[in-house]
């Protein structure tokens, strides 16, 4: 049976808070917030209010689409926090809120950003590669920002750290509209290939 494109009514954004980043960066998360806009996809992100977070958020707003912000309760009492969103889900901790931008979002991008979209984004492959998500996963690579991540996936997979099959957990796209149109065509993942003798 041919495997069905995901239907994506929200989506999960992983960005970084930095305001001090090169302007195209901003560029692309005001592209990508626009365009989900229009297209009525509903924002999941870390209800940040900086950064391409705060851009990406503003640009859905503006656009009249929804935002969810997922942050953990010692930043809201820090007042990291977006004060304009549609919803803001309050968690105990980073690895609550992790979980929950995962349920919440059909599929997830990941815009550059540092060590925490990062975490974030190979946290969340992890899960894929075990089974434990199976929703499509872009990385939307900005001024080649991801070129080194990808250079060493694939060194995991030419040394057998990873499966040739694990190099298909995620898609890369180099513009926000081809963002968007990947997740789009990417069917859920099949779990079945997590059984390492299929490695």
């Amino acid at each position: 049976m041919q495997a069905q494109p995901t239907s994506i009514q929200s989506l999960c954004v992983y960005c970084a808070s930095s305001s001090k980043v090169h302007a195209d960066y901003f560029e692309a998360a005001r592209q990508l917030g626009t365009l989900m806009a229009k297209k009525g996809i509903g924002l999941v992100y870390g209800a940040g209010n900086m950064g391409l977070m705060g851009s990406v958020a503003d640009a859905v707003l503006d656009g009249g689409g929804r935002v969810t912000g997922v942050i953990p309760r010692f930043m809201v009492e820090r007042g990291w926090h977006h004060r304009q969103l549609t919803e803001l889900r309050v968690t105990e901790d980073m690895h609550q809120r992790k979980r929950l931008m995962a349920r919440l979002g059909d599929a997830s991008i990941a815009l550059p950003g540092g060590c925490g979209t990062l975490e974030e984004l190979l946290e969340v492959i992890t899960w894929k590669q075990l089974g434990l998500y199976l929703k499509p996963i872009v990385l939307l690579n900005v001024r080649g920002y991801f070129d080194p991540l990808l250079d060493m996936f694939a060194r995991a997979v030419d040394e057998h750290f990873m499966g040739k099959a694990h190099a298909t957990l995620w898609t890369v796209a180099e513009t926000p509209a081809e963002a968007l149109s990947r997740l789009a065509e990417t069917p859920l993942w099949n779990p079945e290939i997590r059984k390492f003798d299929e490695l």
